[in-house]
């Protein structure tokens, strides 16, 4: 979106969400069938709407609260396809923690990853704001940490499960982080999250309020659209990973590269353009609003749906995840990164994709 005026509302962000909610009114749940295809198309085609109309008003509200807008409208659309495929699909107590695992580590390694590569090739070191990227790590670590590693070391229930009530502390517990969090990063603590060398011109993209405010209002039935359609999907989705023979957990990969795909796109343009700070806000931001806020929703369905949630990533996992973790604590703990980090992590990215197929 970067490096053009905005003087118009795409034709498609106007069509294809009025498309996708007649096409579950005339078509309803689908099975596995060459139609699931276009539908998946249509799909993708509304969330990649649904992030468009965010970034309008992201832009027109400026840094950082247009991150903020970006990540909950992403958050919204995971949390509609998790509940839709909880709901409608074949029964997956791991999809949650799946899905959060997913975003966790494509957040950390990959999207972060080739963001720094597109940064480093236009300028060999790339600085951003250390206090930013630390505040991100020092939330998303206790998150992910209470999410999907603790429920292997409790003993009120059994395996990777939370109790009701640890569960409905830990979402708690998630939600009232994503709070302050965004109370530091709207208030107190604001510069912490403004680009580092933003190019001239971004200024003079801002779209006018009128824009905005359409965007805002076409950004509903977009989101709607998405999460109808993910119904519309569920037995699909299920079906077409048992046919292939993968594993459960590619469910959670696809959720996470569905949400975030687009969302891709606006961090590598904030990269090479200079804005490096942005990027991490787009990519750690979302991992932090995917846990804070799809973990009370999801939990709160569970519990009314009597639907249980494996939430325990396994031991591999858990090693991974905390080098991982590692990984970033050095790449983020200079306020300046090179190439070598980029590809570092998406080395570690490559490795934990290889571990669901090959465990």
């Amino acid at each position: 979106m970067a490096g053009a005026p905005i003087d118009r509302i795409p034709l498609h962000t106007i069509l294809l969400p009025a498309l996708g909610i007649v096409t579950y009114l005339l078509i309803g749940k689908i099975a596995l069938e060459p139609l699931a295809i276009v539908v998946g198309l249509v799909l993708l085609g509304n969330v990649v709407a649904a992030v468009h109309h965010a970034e309008v008003v992201a832009l027109r509200v400026g840094e950082p609260f247009g991150s903020i807008v970006l990540a909950l409208a992403v958050t919204i659309i995971e949390v509609g396809l998790i509940v839709s495929l909880m709901l409608t699909g074949e029964p997956n107590p791991g999809i949650l923690r799946d899905a959060v695992h997913a975003v966790v580590m494509i957040v950390v390694h990959g999207l972060s990853g080739i963001c720094i590569v597109v940064a480093a090739l236009r300028q060999r070191e790339v600085e951003f704001r250390l206090e930013g990227a630390n505040a991100f790590l020092a939330v998303l670590i206790p998150m992910a940490v209470l999410v999907l590693v603790l429920p292997n070391h409790v003993v009120s229930a059994p395996g990777p499960y939370y109790s009701p009530l640890q569960l409905g502390f830990v979402a708690v517990a998630c939600l009232v982080l994503l709070i302050a969090f965004l109370f530091i990063q709207t208030t107190w603590h604001r510069d912490y999250f403004l680009p580092v060398g933003a190019a001239p011109e971004i200024e003079h993209i801002r779209p006018t309020a009128r824009f905005a405010l359409a965007s805002l209002g076409l950004l509903i039935p977009a989101l709607v659209s998405v999460v109808l359609l993910a119904k519309a999907l569920a037995p699909a989705i299920g079906a077409g990973i048992g046919a292939l023979g993968a594993p459960i957990a590619l469910v959670g990969v696809v959720i996470a590269a569905i949400v975030l795909l687009p969302e891709c796109a606006s961090a590598l343009r904030a990269a090479a353009d200079n804005r490096l700070q942005s990027s991490i806000n787009l990519s750690l931001g979302s991992a932090v609003a995917t846990i804070g806020l799809s973990v009370p929703v999801i939990a709160a369905v569970s519990e009314w749906q009597h639907y249980p949630l494996a939430l325990g990533i396994s031991a591999g996992d858990t090693v991974l995840m905390t080098l991982g973790f590692g990984v970033a604590i050095i790449t983020y703990g200079t306020g300046r990164t090179t190439l070598l980090a980029g590809i570092v992590h998406l080395v570690l990215l490559a490795t934990w994709v290889f571990t669901i197929f090959a465990p």
